[in-house]
C-alpha cells in the first residue's frame, strides 16, 4: 500500500482525544440521570434507556472518523509500472561580467538588470537542462548544464563583476568555450546559447566562434544592452565607497552598444536572433517560451516509475456508511426489549 498524502495519518491521534470525550459524555449522561431523577422513578426511566445503543453510536462515530482521515490521506495500491520521458533542449546563459555592465543606463545598471531577467527565464523553464557562463577578459562556467533551477539561480545570484578575473570583453572566447566545455559534442542539435552583452568586443573574432558554434548544431540568441549612439560612463567606487568614473589618460570611458556585432553573431549561427534591447526592457521568459520551449526538443531522460490506483473513495464510502448507520440507531431501547 501506498499513501498519496500521509500528513494526514497525523489526525489519527485524534480518535483517542474524541473516544475519551465520549466516554466522558456517556458517564455525564448518567451521572445527570441520577441527579435529577426521584429514587423511585429512577427504574421506571431507565427501562427506556439504552445503555449498549449510546456506546455502539460511539463506536460507529469513531470508526467513521478513523475511515475519513485515512481516506483523505489518499490509499493506494495495485502499482503499474510507468515509463516516465522527459524532453527538453540544452540552454546556456553566456553573461558579459566586464565593467561596463556596470553602466547604469539600465537600472540599477546592466548586470543587475540583466540577472533579473535571467530569474525570470529560470521559472519558467520546464524541463530544459542550464548552464551559466560568465565571462570578462576570460570565460569560467558558473554553473553546468543541470535541471537543478535552485543550483543555478545560486550562482546566478553569485555573479559580479569579480567572477572573473581578468577585466576586458572577449566574447569570442566565451562563444567557444559554452560551445566546448557546456554542451555536447556528439549532439547535433536541441542547444541554445543565450549571450547578453553590450558587445564591445576586444578582437576576439565572435563572429567566427558564433560560426563554429552554430556549425556544432548550437543556435545563438544574442541580446545587447546599451546605448548605442551616445554611450554611458561605467561608475566604479574608490576604496571610500565614493563613486568614481573609468577613466583613459584622462577621458571618461563611455561605454556603447556594439550592435553591428551582436547581430552578426547571431545570424553566424542556425535560426539565431539578434535582439536590440538596448535600454530598453525585455520579458526573457516569454522570449523562453516563445523561442525555446517551442523548438524542437529531444528526450533529455527516460526512468521508470510506479503509478498506483488510487482507493480513497473505499474509505470515504466506508465512512459515510458508518455514520448513516449511527444516525439509524436509536438511543432508547424499543418497546419490544
Amino acid at each position: 500500500m501506498h499513501l498519496g498524502d500521509d500528513r494526514w495519518l497525523a489526525a489519527l491521534w485524534t480518535l483517542p482525544v474524541a473516544g475519551l470525550l465520549l466516554v466522558w459524555a456517556l458517564h455525564r449522561r448518567r451521572v445527570l440521570l441520577v441527579r435529577l431523577a426521584d429514587a423511585r422513578l429512577l427504574p421506571t426511566l431507565a427501562a427506556s434507556v439504552s445503555l449498549a445503543r449510546p456506546v455502539i453510536k460511539s463506536l460507529l462515530l469513531l470508526l467513521a472518523l478513523g475511515a475519513v482521515t485515512f481516506g483523505l490521506a489518499r490509499p493506494q495500491w495495485n502499482a503499474q509500472p510507468q515509463e516516465v520521458r522527459r524532453l527538453g533542449r540544452d540552454v546556456c546563459f553566456v553573461i558579459d561580467v566586464s565593467r561596463s555592465m556596470l553602466a547604469q543606463d539600465l537600472a540599477p545598471n546592466r548586470l543587475e538588470r540583466t540577472k533579473m531577467w535571467v530569474r525570470d527565464a529560470l521559472a519558467a523553464m520546464k524541463g530544459d537542462r542550464v548552464a551559466i557562463v560568465a565571462f570578462a577578459g576570460s570565460a569560467v562556467v558558473k554553473c553546468p548544464l543541470t535541471h537543478d533551477y535552485g543550483f543555478a539561480r545560486l550562482a546566478l545570484d553569485d555573479l559580479s563583476t569579480d567572477s572573473v578575473r581578468r577585466g576586458g570583453t572577449l566574447i569570442g572566447d566565451a562563444i567557444r568555450l559554452a560551445a566546448r566545455e557546456v554542451f555536447d559534442t556528439n549532439e547535433a542539435s536541441h542547444k541554445d546559447m543565450i549571450l547578453i552583452t553590450d558587445g564591445e568586443d576586444m578582437e576576439s573574432f565572435p563572429v567566427e566562434a558564433a560560426r563554429a558554434a552554430g556549425e556544432a548544431g548550437v543556435r545563438i540568441i544574442a541580446i545587447g544592452l546599451g546605448d548605442e549612439s551616445v554611450g554611458t560612463p561605467i561608475p566604479i567606487p574608490d576604496q571610500f565607497g565614493r563613486e568614481l568614473y573609468v577613466t583613459y589618460e584622462g577621458e571618461q570611458v563611455l561605454s556603447r552598444l556594439d550592435a553591428d556585432t551582436l547581430r552578426q553573431v547571431a545570424l553566424a549561427s542556425r535560426d539565431g536572433q539578434y535582439l536590440n534591447v538596448a535600454t530598453g526592457t525585455i520579458e526573457l521568459d516569454d522570449l523562453y517560451e516563445r523561442l525555446i520551449l517551442k523548438a524542437q526538443q529531444r528526450e533529455m531522460q527516460t526512468t521508470e516509475t510506479a503509478r498506483y490506483e488510487e482507493k480513497f473513495q473505499i474509505f470515504l464510502g466506508l465512512g459515510l456508511g458508518l455514520l448513516v448507520m449511527e444516525g439509524l440507531i436509536s438511543g432508547r431501547r424499543r418497546a419490544s426489549e
